[in-house]
């Protein structure tokens, strides 16, 4: 919305700025108009001045005041002549000359009303009228009202190079008031709009003003005044989200708190902390609120010498040496925290956050008040290899599938297995996909591993008997060489397909027509499609009409707090309304403790995965067996 306003708002100043050009136009050619009424009527006078200056010099022989005063007839035969140029615009025609004293008295008078008489005083401008004394040369007095034009023409007359009398032509015109009753209709018009337009502008002014005030609340948590999630998913859209660090960080026993000091002691802890952490941290860097008392710290990759770790370790120590004291309670705390520093190396930021989020708990589980940056429990060796390397491993059939459960809460048994690709190095060390996904992503190299783990799980379905789930992306699905590699597969495993599931990311950017098309062509094998990470990143619930799904696993980062945080309490409750309506089953990913596993059997959730029901292990022979035990 914010954005559409800021269009409107440009298109209006853009109208409002050409409508101030045209009424500057419209006022610009009204005053040429008035200038070129001017230059006509001016001209017009200095012909009739020449004029009558060659009759003067052609009747008048000695100097001019003597000659009219001794011959009367003369003066009147020249004044006939200066009636002549009357006219309605024309009214006024004279001559004066200065007498000793510097008054200006009449020696001829055309005009056809109030005639002066011979040498008559007349009251002037005697400024103006000596300039023409003085420069010998004509001049133009003026004055304007809304509606005419009054113009007074001086001339000298010169006898002997000697200025002897002033010859005066007033004339006035109303082409002024003709003009103004065409002109100001028009601009009376443009004022119009430009109040109105002026109206909208301050109308969508205060709309913005309204609408960042609404969009800052929006993306603010009220509590602590840190960003909030609906934050990071602008975040994600708008930014190179690559140049950040990660950091997840979690306050201690906070429940603890809670429980003894009261929720407004709890509050306030989580308002100390906000506040350490933001002046902890630089201007590009971000904090967001993650879940209840999990915070969420982007670091910017501005400064080598500034990362992530640095920050987090500065945030521990601060925190553990400080005193807070809440109505005259004294609160001690201690934060784990867990730092991921390279997220490019993940297949996109919100799974670089989940990894981050794995090393946060893992603090916890060693003992809280600790910082992890990286622990083989969560992510295993961090080795990246290159594209030869991974080359190398599928032509010795190193790359491997480890497995793990999916739990049915009802009949309390094992019901799926989760299909998760490995690489084992010659020196038997395991390497995760966050080592070498990135590396062979749009390469043959990924190709022929998508087929490898295919070839893995439909080995592993046609010897146990037993369903199995394979992750994709949305765009391996629109990818023509993957999507055809999937399909020879499921052609020649037809048999087994009905216990395959494929898991798909939900937060890419895709073709929905050709994806939709797709998924229902792989479906028509009996095979089941499952959102994976749904709550996460750019959820929507518009997904469901879009694409054919029949699971929703509903995200780590709303589960693993489930059982202390309103908010994800309330979201995941959302999510399961939703899914029921729809016949959908869901699973919840990242079921790490009792009491978590507890409110997810509470919610009806019907599926459940994570490390407190069983870590992903490469043998799952007993797991099946004991799974076929639980069944008889």
């Amino acid at each position: 919305m914010i954005y559409i306003n800021r269009i409107y708002i440009f298109l209006i100043f853009v109208i409002f700025i050409s409508f101030i050009y045209l009424y500057q136009s419209i006022a610009t050619i009204n005053d040429k108009m008035i200038l070129n009424v001017e230059k006509i009527l001016v001209s017009k006078a200095s012909y009739f001045a020449k004029n009558i200056d060659r009759e003067l010099k052609n009747n008048i022989h000695g100097h001019i005041y003597q000659v009219l005063k001794e011959n009367p007839e003369l003066r009147e035969r020249l004044e006939h002549t200066f009636s002549v140029v009357i006219t309605p615009s024309f009214k006024y025609i004279y001559l004066l000359y200065r007498d000793k004293n510097g008054n200006y008295r009449y020696l001829l008078d055309g005009s056809k009303e109030d005639k002066g008489d011979f040498n008559q005083k007349l009251n002037v401008d005697k400024q103006k009228w000596n300039q023409v004394y003085e420069t010998k040369k004509p001049q133009i007095l003026l004055q304007r009202d809304i509606d005419e034009l009054y113009i007074t023409y001086l001339t000298p007359i010169i006898f002997n190079n000697e200025v002897e009398a002033v010859l005066a032509i007033d004339f006035s015109t109303k082409l002024l008031a003709y003009i103004n009753e065409i002109i100001s209709p028009i601009e009376n018009i443009f004022v119009y709009i430009l109040i109105t337009i002026v109206l909208l502008l301050l109308i969508l002014l205060y709309q913005v003003i309204l609408n960042i005030k609404t969009k800052k609340e929006s993306v603010t948590d009220p509590l602590t005044m840190v960003y909030n999630r609906n934050y990071l998913r602008d975040f994600l859209k708008n930014n190179n989200v690559m140049q950040y660090q990660i950091i997840m960080l979690d306050i201690d026993y906070f429940k603890k708190i809670n429980d003894n000091y009261g929720h407004k002691a709890g509050d306030y802890i989580l308002r100390e902390v906000a506040l350490e952490i933001q002046n902890s941290i630089r201007g590009k860097d971000k904090v967001i609120r993650f879940g209840g008392e999990e915070f969420l710290i982007l670091v910017h990759k501005k400064h080598a010498d500034f990362d992530a770790l640095n920050v987090a370790d500065r945030i521990r120590r601060t925190l553990e040496k400080s005193v807070f004291v809440y109505e005259g309670t004294v609160i001690k705390i201690t934060v784990s925290i867990g730092v991921e520093l390279y997220p490019e190396r993940f297949k996109n930021f919100l799974e670089a956050v989940k990894h981050a989020d794995e090393k946060l708990y893992i603090a916890k589980q060693e003992g809280r008040n600790k910082v992890i940056v990286e622990n083989e429990r969560s992510s295993g060796s961090h080795e990246l290899l290159s594209i030869h390397d991974v080359k190398d491993a599928l032509d010795d059939n190193r790359v491997v599938c480890h497995y793990q459960p999916i739990f049915d809460l009802k009949n309390k048994k094992i019901v799926k297995f989760e299909a998760l690709v490995r690489v084992v190095l010659k020196d038997q060390r395991v390497i995760y996909p966050v080592s070498f996904l990135e590396t062979v992503n749009n390469t043959n190299i990924y190709k022929d591993l998508t087929k490898r783990v295919l070839d893995i799980v439909f080995e592993a379905i046609e010897k146990y008997k037993f369903p199995f789930s394979i992750n994709l992306n949305l765009s391996d699905i629109l990818d023509n060489a993957v999507y055809d590699i999937l399909l020879q597969e499921i052609q020649k495993k037809r048999e087994m397909t009905k216990w395959l599931t494929i898991e798909l990311l939900e937060y890419e950017q895709v073709n929905t027509a050709i994806l939709r098309e797709r998924l229902l062509e792989i479906k028509s094998y009996g095979i089941k499609i499952a959102l994976d990470d749904f709550g996460s990143g750019y959820s929507n619930f518009s997904v469901f009409k879009a694409f054919p799904i029949d699971i929703v696993k509903i995200d780590g980062s709303l589960i693993k707090d489930i059982n202390v945080s309103a908010e994800s309490s309330a979201l995941t409750e959302s999510i399961l309304f939703f899914s029921k309506k729809l016949g959908i089953e869901t699973v919840a990913e990242f079921v790490h403790s009792k009491e978590v596993l507890q409110t997810v059997e509470d919610l009806g959730i019907s599926y459940v995965q994570g490390f407190y029901i069983g870590k992903p292990q490469a043998d799952i022979k007993s797991l099946i067996s004991e799974t076929l035990k639980i069944e008889s």
